[in-house]
């Protein structure tokens, strides 16, 4: 029988998730994707746990739970790629 997955505590301070949310928000009101948003999110929390990331998808994208869960392996798939596009922008 599978274990039920445990809750792992956000390392990042209440500060800095409040900070990704309201980047989030300021995206979605300035008329940007929701996926723009959670980009933003995603690489102000990536080293937090998915539940914190989840949550701050939907309180700063507006995304549902089901949503915010999709855009998280979509997101934790594209970093690697974004972060090696933008080595090769700069050279």
């Amino acid at each position: 029988m599978p274990r039920k997955a445990e809750k792992l505590p956000a390392t990042a301070s209440k500060e800095t998730i409040d900070k990704a949310i309201a980047s989030g928000k300021a995206l979605v009101e300035q008329g940007k994707t929701k996926m723009e948003a959670a980009i933003a999110i995603y690489a102000a929390l990536k080293d937090q746990p998915q539940q914190t990331v989840v949550d701050a998808f939907i309180a700063g994208a507006k995304l549902t739970p089901r949503g915010a869960l999709t855009y998280w392996y979509t997101c934790r798939r594209r970093a690697p790629r974004d972060k090696k596009e933008a080595a090769h922008a700069k050279a």
